[in-house]
């Protein structure tokens, strides 16, 4: 006689009646594969409830109920040895449910998570006994972990009707639960008889693993603490599912499913505002809701504080709380509702981890911006940088920092590094605090400069001296514009901090060796306030002539960064001022053609070309490089100039004789930075032929200056022809081309935040309305 009498009963009663095993499955709540494990034979014992869903799903009538139940109960695992209370456990109606390891209550307002809960059902569906599934959900703290893993333990508990049985392994607390403890409580709540039970820790995992061959079971190791401590509880064979979380990554736990948490979307953390305290109040003030969902830095935990926090008091509004949570000293203070808070919570992971590793926690919230490297932490924890990339690893694998994707970076969450600022105002004196602070930005401008240096024309390539590292120091331009692109925020809070500590001659040395980097970045916006800094160091030395300089490069910050002609003619005027106290023609003749540029961007346009007509006789007859540089450089704006005043055949003379100057070369001048000088009269000379209608000749020399701005990698120079070039095009009636060239065009001038912008787009809806596109964009 077969011994799945069970199965085949089943079998029987669902071809009788004429049902699939999806259209079944659906009716009694329970997945295809359960189903289809329980007609084969897998699965011979189901639990009560599920034989109860399935004869109510097949209609059939309680005699015929029975017989299924008696074949089920037949087919169920007895304990393993022994007498007593314990021995019978698992035996009778409904034992599988009657344990002290039950799942903990889901909660009914639980929020988002569905791809994550997706990817579950997917291992529960497709198990494979030989292979039981284990996955691992982990993440920093508060990102609703062990909710998550609850309610996805009860979504699923119907593929595993052999029991579902949940363990917290109180991985945070000083003493994790031991192995061989949690061994015993499942063994004991799968029904094996305590004197049945053996004393090793080997013995017993290898006895969970054959208790566990035959059934069904959902496994939820919460809370744990290393892989060493999981291992031993994972099943070997049999049709089981286990859940396992953990504030650490537990990197080395081998042949598993990662499920990382991330941070809510603000969509869902108003969602789960919005199941907690109800809709009516969250449509009230829907502003509100949203800058909370952005105060909790979408942390599901810090959400579901504000959430219960309000819903204890109806009579308090959202802006209420808006308001206490934007007092950045009080934020944690804030965000706390009764037993739950979120100080406790990464409280409970920072005691964890060893006292470098906590100093560089701490250290790490005086970093500027919203990433920082190893390099940064080391030099604020006073540690070697070995030292310091280990300790930013454990706190990667702890989820107290998340790390760049690419890059070697790392990052707070906004709280945490609220709670990190918190216990570095707790556990470290100011002295220490001030020193690590000036130790970082003393080291960090250091570097900066000489990597700007890379960029000075005079000295082409020459490796620069001052690093304060020459063994990691960018060895190259690309290697420099990489670090000063990702550590701009870092060096600009040290420029800041030198000239608070008076060190104004570092501050105007380093943003001298910055000037020629910054014509390859005139999109950032800092620059202005890089300038302005140097400008006050240069009054606080008493410098006149270093005061022209940096304000000559304020006044370019301001026309070409930050686009405030008025702020650009007032810095070029003061410029001009203090260039003629010094006795300076060089800096002279710069702060007029800066006036001039501002001036004609104002709309004063003849007054600018008078004063660039006066610049070019304070340059002219100077052998000087810089002076030469400096002559070609108001020529090529002579003409611009002129070409706005409606004089395009005089502008287009002006700049064929500054190409022509260029292509002479200029003696002491670097080639490639003579080439920079070519490309700008080669646009100049496009705009001119573009003026005068002549089309056809301007693409030339616009492909040519478009070509070298593209492979200097400078956009603030590359996209402005561009899109002249696309203008050209539409007007040789080369629509596609044209098209394209302004698509990129608009783009990239917006995002640069260009005037041109606009200009863009009206020419792109130009070219587009021939071919009817709808979608036209606006400036």
């Amino acid at each position: 006689m077969s011994d799945n009498k069970f199965g085949e009963r089943l079998h029987a009663l669902r071809s009788g009646a004429g049902i699939s095993q999806e259209r079944l499955a659906q009716r009694a709540g329970i997945s295809v594969r359960a189903l289809s494990d329980m007609e084969r034979g897998r699965t011979r014992g189901p639990r009560q409830r599920t034989v109860e869903a399935l004869v109510a799903a097949l209609g059939v009538d309680g005699v015929v109920g029975q017989e299924l139940e008696d074949a089920a109960r037949s087919g169920r695992p007895r304990a393993v040895g022994g007498t007593g209370p314990r021995s019978s456990a698992g035996t009778g109606p409904g034992a599988a449910a009657v344990h002290g390891l039950a799942l903990p209550r889901d909660l009914c307002d639980f929020t988002a998570r569905g791809p994550a809960l997706a990817g579950l059902r997917v291992l529960a569906e497709h198990l494979d006994p030989a292979r039981p599934p284990v996955a691992v959900i982990c993440g920093q703290p508060g990102l609703g972990k062990t909710a998550f893993a609850v309610h996805a333990a009860h979504a699923l508990a119907p593929s595993f009707p052999d029991g579902q049985y949940a363990v917290d392994l109180r991985g945070m607390d000083p003493k994790p639960t031991p192995p061989r403890e949690v061994l015993a409580r499942l063994l004991y709540a799968l029904g094996v008889a305590e004197t049945a039970v053996p004393a090793a820790t080997d013995e017993r995992s290898g006895l969970l693993r054959s208790v566990l061959r035959e059934r069904r079971v959902l496994l939820l190791l919460d809370n744990a603490a290393d892989e060493d401590q999981v291992r031993p509880l994972l099943p070997g064979h049999g049709a089981c599912l286990t859940l396992v979380t953990s504030r650490r990554s537990l990197a080395g736990l081998e042949a598993v499913h990662r499920t990382e948490l991330a941070l809510l979307r603000r969509e869902e953390a108003v969602e789960l505002l919005t199941r907690v305290i109800g809709s009516e109040r969250v449509e009230r003030e829907t502003q509100a809701a949203r800058d909370l969902a952005e105060l909790c830095g979408h942390l599901p935990l810090a959400m579901r504080i504000a959430a219960q926090r309000l819903a204890s008091r109806p009579g308090e509004t959202l802006a209420k709380l808006v308001t206490q949570l934007t007092a950045h000293g009080d934020r944690l203070d804030t965000l706390q509702a009764g037993s739950l808070q979120i100080r406790s919570a990464f409280t409970l992971s920072y005691r964890q981890l060893s006292p470098a590793a906590r100093t560089v926690f701490r250290r790490a919230s005086l970093a500027c911006g919203p990433d920082f490297s190893p390099t940064t932490a080391a030099l604020l924890a006073d540690i070697p940088p070995r030292q310091a990339a280990r300790c930013l690893e454990r706190l990667t694998d702890a989820g107290l920092l998340q790390p760049h994707s690419t890059a070697d970076r790392y990052r707070f969450h906004d709280l945490l590094r609220l709670f990190a600022a918190e216990q570095l105002a707790e556990d470290d004196d100011p002295i220490q605090i001030a020193d690590a602070q000036d130790r970082a930005a003393h080291w960090i401008l250091r570097r900066a400069t000489a990597a700007a240096l890379r960029f000075d024309a005079d000295r082409h390539q020459d490796a620069p001296e001052g690093d304060p590292d020459l063994a990691t120091a960018p060895t190259d331009r690309e290697q420099a514009r990489i670090w000063l692109e990702a550590e701009r925020t870092q060096w600009l809070a040290a420029l800041g901090q030198a000239q608070a500590a008076g060190r104004h001659q570092q501050v105007i040395d380093a943003a001298e060796a910055m000037h020629w980097f910054s014509d390859m970045t005139a999109h950032w916006e800092l620059w202005a306030e890089v300038f302005q800094r140097a400008v006050d160091s240069a009054r606080a030395l008493g410098s006149r002539r270093d005061e022209a300089v940096h304000l000559n490069y304020l006044a370019w910050s301001y026309n070409f960064c930050l686009h405030d002609y008025p702020a650009a003619l007032a810095a070029a005027q003061a410029a001009l001022a203090a260039a003629y106290e010094a006795a300076d023609r060089l800096q002279a003749g710069w702060a007029l053609g800066y006036t001039a540029g501002a001036l004609r961007r104002l709309g004063r346009t003849d007054e600018s070309i008078v004063r660039l007509r006066e610049a070019a006789t304070h340059l002219r007859n100077h052998t000087d490089p810089q002076v030469r540089l400096a002559e070609l450089t108001i020529l090529n704006t002579l003409g611009q100039h002129l070409r706005y005043a409606n004089r395009p055949d005089e502008a287009l003379v002006i700049h064929r004789r500054s190409e022509a100057l260029c292509l002479a070369g200029v003696p002491g001048v670097p080639h490639d930075l003579v080439a920079s000088f070519v490309a700008q009269s080669r646009h100049n000379l496009g705009s001119d032929l573009m003026a005068l209608g002549q089309w056809g000749q301007a693409e030339s020399p616009l492909r040519a200056a478009l070509a070298h701005w593209e492979a200097g990698r400078m956009p603030a120079w590359s996209e402005p022809v561009r899109l002249d070039l696309g203008i050209t095009l539409r007007h040789l009636n080369r629509h596609h081309e044209a098209c394209e060239t302004l698509t990129t065009a608009h783009r990239t001038l917006t995002g640069l935040n260009n005037p041109r912008r606009r200009e863009a787009a009206d020419e792109l809806c130009q070219v587009t309305a021939g071919f009817g596109t709808a979608d036209q964009p606006t400036g």
